[in-house]
């Protein structure tokens, strides 16, 4: 760290990073953070190399812990990045790549020290470690209440109101990932969070009044699947396009978050997250928050305003009495969604949607073009043996949503026939949602594959009762 070239094996040994969390207590005005914020990273670019950089940071955070108390060094850290915000939105419309580079820096420090001190300890003393500053004779109250509320919100703002430039892509990144990190406080505690700090920080506090406008952009940024922006607009990442190292050392605990939410192992779509991070990142939170507990007297805000959100067409829009609904391109989030069912998690986006939220299940019945949707579903038990237990059975609980509409059932008959895949997987849906009766036609595809088991279990489940639907609402939510 500092002005030069940093690497992984010089991390413990690097000076700056000794001060930041040796026993001298440093003031957020002190000209070192100019110093310390001026480092460019070399990339890690194995699991290698994560793994050496996760033991370099547990030693600087081992010397922090210890020290933090008498010098408040982790404050003032995060005081310097919550400075530097404030002037974010101005920076990014006068290119102004210096102060987002070292804000991001800033940033990327705070989410390191973040992960390695969440896995270690619980949540009432990782809140001490923001209340820790120096006291010296003289000095003045701190103008932050609540530092770990106000790095939550500021953090939230900084998704929402920050321009999404090639400037600004690795920043929106690294905002995301490290509200990803701050929840992943549920990985270490064998039972459901209720009474969670963040938890409440989040659902309660100032950051209540930006659920709409993040989830908002949390699904645009899906919709939009942004690619990481070329070398040449990486301040100080020349070697990658995959979205920098913060992406590769959080997206360790977004995949451990994922796990809990599919109750198991996941396999991802690696292409895409190199491609699109953001997206990928987003698509992940979005699914965190609106999974998050409910409060005894206060109902999930985030939940609230995914399933109540209508298309950007409809008049009636205004006219919803939830305080947390918006509007959003119905066309344009159909479309992603059609194009990314090869991923688990945009699979329980689907199925979440098409449960929960009855503007966006009456739009999808409504199309005219529902093989764009049905087809990549039918892919996923197509292929199962390439696919986790949890990815086929929420496509089944797809298909299942969509059979118990007359309507739908009745438009598969009329799918034209693009190509011999096509055809094959066509005829399949037509053989499921033309017999009434639980016996399974004879098809020389349903007899060869592992999908034809899977469409065994569809086929015999093809009328599910009320209550059943209502279970399979309880396993997800």
């Amino acid at each position: 760290m500092g002005a030069a070239s940093s690497s992984i094996h010089d991390l413990p040994e690097n000076e700056y990073l000794k001060k930041l969390t040796g026993r001298e207590a440093i003031s957020e005005n002190d000209p070192f953070w100019n110093q310390l914020l001026s480092f460019s990273f070399t990339i890690p670019t194995n699991s290698a190399e994560l793994k050496l950089l996760e033991e370099a940071s547990v030693s600087v955070c081992k010397s922090l812990v210890e020290n933090n108390p008498r010098t408040g060094n982790l404050a003032s850290l995060i005081k310097v990045f919550l400075s530097r915000t404030k002037e974010l939105q101005i920076s990014a419309e006068c290119q102004n790549h210096l102060f987002i580079w070292q804000a991001q820096n800033a940033l990327f420090l705070i989410c390191c020290l973040l992960k390695v001190l969440i896995c270690q300890m619980p949540e009432e003393q990782l809140q001490l470690h923001f209340t820790y500053e120096e006291k010296t004779p003289g000095s003045y109250a701190s103008e932050y209440e609540d530092l770990l509320e106000e790095l939550l919100c500021c953090l939230v703002q900084l998704i929402v109101e920050v321009p999404l430039l090639d400037i600004t892509y690795s920043i929106s990144l690294e905002a995301v990932t490290t509200l990803v990190v701050f929840l992943s406080c549920q990985l270490f505690h064998k039972e459901i969070l209720r009474k969670s700090i963040i938890y409440q920080y989040l659902m309660r506090g100032r950051c209540l009044g930006y659920t709409s406008r993040l989830v908002k952009t949390l699904l645009y940024n899906f919709i939009r699947q942004e690619r990481s922006p070329p070398p040449s607009s990486h301040v100080f990442q020349p070697e990658s396009e995959g979205g920098g190292l913060l992406y590769g050392i959080a997206s360790g605990v977004a995949t451990g978050l994922w796990t809990v939410f599919t109750l198991g192992g996941s396999k991802r779509a690696s292409q895409q997250e190199e491609s699109s991070p953001l997206a990928n990142q987003s698509l992940l939170l979005l699914l965190i928050l609106v999974n998050l507990t409910d409060a005894a007297d206060t109902p999930n805000p985030y939940k609230q305003s995914v399933v109540s959100f209508r298309n950007t067409q409809d008049s009636t829009a205004l006219s919803s009495p939830n305080p947390h609904a918006f509007q959003i391109n119905f066309n344009s989030l159909y479309t992603t969604l059609c194009e990314q069912q090869n991923s688990d998690h945009a699979t329980l986006l689907l199925y979440s949607l098409l449960h929960q939220n009855s503007n966006v299940r009456t739009y999808m019945l409504a199309r005219t073009d529902m093989e764009n949707l049905v087809l990549p579903i039918l892919e996923i038990l197509y292929h199962v043996e390439e696919r986790n237990s949890h990815h086929v059975y929420m496509a089944l609980i797809i298909l299942l949503i969509l059979t118990e509409d007359d309507g739908f059932n009745q438009s598969i008959h009329e799918i034209g026939k693009g190509g011999v895949a096509a055809t094959d997987l066509t005829r399949e849906l037509k053989v499921v949602a033309a017999h009434p009766a639980p016996v399974i036609p004879s098809s020389g595809v349903l007899e060869k594959t592992e999908k034809g088991r899977c469409l065994k279990l569809l086929w015999e489940a093809r009328v599910p009762s009320q209550a059943g639907l209502t279970g399979v609402g309880q396993v997800f939510s």
